[in-house]
């Protein structure tokens, strides 16, 4: 199938020009209407989904797409996201990308045919033809939680790099000498970062993080699980063990529970990216990395409100903040 590119190419102009012919920009002069009409029906081009969503017709709707509803992180921004856009007199439909690449262009195209005022996704994979696609012809959108190569959007993010670096500094300080984690997909922005700022904060201290201490799961419960398994199984097990999301140290924990003898804090000091109300109830209660969740759905949501009022939004970055708790004590303390 023909696209807006191939149009624009055979008639000699802009993307944006063909966007505007198929939109009835009322800028476009009629011959530029009647010669691009003329290609596209040549190349049996269709305007898909972004094209379409283009027409403004005000909806008081908005999108949003994030990476996994089970995920409590993803729950509680859709929440957020849903409270705010209610308050500004505006409607939310939600789409689970259930962290499917093909899933979360789906949802995004059905929300563009049903023209949304704007969306706001969680981009589940490094890149999004679609998203680059919907960006490109000027949609009202933003990013929220993880960045997408080529996508030029306004994003708002949860930068934890301070935290893992003070989680490290802690660990060490503790006498932890051997560390491990357990990161989550390579497709995931916010997967990169976290494995990246904790391979820096490690090699600081002297420590370089070599392959053999880097499990790797997909932000779901069993790949923590999984990987725990692994690592409790190895005969060289390190001393303190990083989880990059909530999810996976969900199954992280249950694997813990089923062992004949604790081994957190004393032998394996743990942290998780990502808290939880519960955690501060467990024993030991567990050392976790906050993000600000509640804050990133509301920003998300003004600042797509700014974008569909036409004004320019720069990107913006929340800051973690580190929750020190008992599965991370220093050893001695952690003596019965």
């Amino acid at each position: 199938m023909a696209t807006i590119k191939d149009v624009a190419q055979a008639a000699n102009v802009s993307t944006a020009s063909v966007s505007r012919v198929m939109t009835g920009h009322p800028s476009v002069s009629p011959a530029m209407r009647d010669k691009v009409m003329a290609i596209a029906h040549e190349l049996n081009f269709r305007p898909n989904a972004v094209a379409r969503s283009l027409r403004t017709t005000g909806t008081r709707t908005l999108g949003l797409v994030v990476s996994d509803l089970l995920n409590p992180f993803f729950t509680e921004l859709a929440r957020a996201v849903e409270d705010t856009a209610r308050q500004a007199g505006y409607s939310v439909i939600v789409g689970n990308a259930d962290e499917d690449p093909d899933q979360q262009d789906h949802y995004v195209r059905i929300l563009l045919e049903r023209q949304v005022d704007g969306l706001i996704v969680v981009p589940t994979a490094v890149t999004s033809p679609l998203l680059h696609e919907a960006a490109e012809h000027a949609h009202n959108l933003v990013l929220v939680d993880r960045p997408a190569a080529d996508v030029y959007a306004p994003m708002v993010l949860a930068d934890g790099t301070r935290a893992i670096d003070e989680l490290v500094d802690h660990l060490v300080a503790t006498g932890r000498r051997d560390l491990a984690v357990i990161a989550g997909p390579d497709q995931a922005g916010t997967s990169r970062q976290r494995l990246a700022a904790f391979q820096a904060a490690t090699a600081r201290h002297g420590m370089p993080l070599t392959e053999r201490r880097i499990w790797r799961g997909d932000f779901r419960r069993a790949s923590g699980r999984a990987a725990m398994a692994d690592l409790v199984a190895s005969p060289d097990r390190p001393d303190a063990v990083f989880v990059a999301n909530g999810s996976m140290a969900l199954g992280v924990l249950e694997l813990l529970a089923e062992l004949d003898t604790p081994l957190v804090p004393h032998d394996i000091a743990l942290a998780v990216f990502d808290d939880m109300p519960w955690f501060s109830l467990l024993r030991p209660t567990l050392t976790a990395i906050e993000q600000p969740t509640a804050r990133l759905g509301e920003r998300a949501v003004h600042m797509l409100l700014a974008r569909i009022a036409g004004e320019d939004v720069p990107d913006e970055t929340l800051d973690c903040r580190l929750l020190l708790r008992g599965s991370t004590l220093p050893r001695e303390a952690a003596q019965p």
